[in-house]
């Protein structure tokens, strides 16, 4: 059983979460939350996952999130915005979260992102991601950055597995957009977290926008490589 916590300001919100996962046999809502009681919360009911409101009147999410975060065992964090190009997603995934969606995210869907999280993957909303990481272009280029600069030493393929990656897509939905067999997306993914010495999806991601990999789709991208 997954054992989740919703953290959010609004009581429509939390209780319409807790009433679609909780129709699912092998997830449980043990407890909802307004962001001021978060905390406490989550350490004393001590769920896998939580889903956190990153914008809160009584208390910032990037606030819970970090303080979550310095828990001595703490759960999977995925924020919950209802911005397509929420400003704070980019720090809310460079202090810890595993990813964000929207709450308007269909509710058949929602169980399974849950699991997603569980299960160790990342989970950033398709619809959502792209603007994200193209509302802010200021941070692509800072070619001197030592991190971002691992970025140009992968394969043409790695790259365009590694924009994919950024759009939230698991190794099938990977395989299916390039032609891929699922076996051979999870090779290139783990030879991306070993190339970046990175250790997560969400860090490859960040690289990847930083180092401007993100401006430009897979497709036009490599056709204005080959001259096209």
């Amino acid at each position: 059983m997954i054992r989740v916590v919703v953290v959010d300001d609004e009581a429509l919100v939390r209780s319409g979460f807790r009433l679609i996962l909780s129709a699912s046999d092998d997830i449980e809502v043990v407890a909802t939350s307004t962001g001021a009681e978060a905390v406490e919360t989550i350490r004393r009911e001590r769920p896998d996952v939580v889903l956190l409101d990153i914008r809160m009147p009584d208390v910032d999410g990037l606030t819970v999130l970090r303080q979550v975060r310095a828990l001595p065992e703490p759960p999977v964090v995925a924020m919950l915005t209802t911005f397509d190009a929420d400003e704070y997603i980019l720090t809310a995934l460079g202090s810890g979260a595993a990813g964000f969606l929207l709450k308007d995210t269909e509710p058949d869907q929602l169980a399974q992102l849950v699991r997603t999280l569980m299960a160790g993957g990342v989970v950033m909303s398709p619809k959502a991601s792209r603007a994200v990481w193209q509302s802010h272009p200021g941070a692509a280029a800072r070619t001197e950055d030592p991190d971002t600069a691992r970025v140009g030493r992968l394969s043409e393929r790695e790259r365009d597995v590694l924009v994919l990656i950024a759009e939230g897509l698991s190794n099938a939905d990977i395989g299916t957009r390039i032609h891929l067999s699922a076996g051979t997306v999870k090779d290139h993914v783990s030879a991306i977290l070993t190339k970046l010495r990175v250790s997560s999806r969400v860090q490859a991601a960040l690289l990847a926008q930083r180092a401007g990999l993100l401006d430009v789709p897979v497709g036009e991208r490599r056709r204005s490589e080959s001259g096209l």
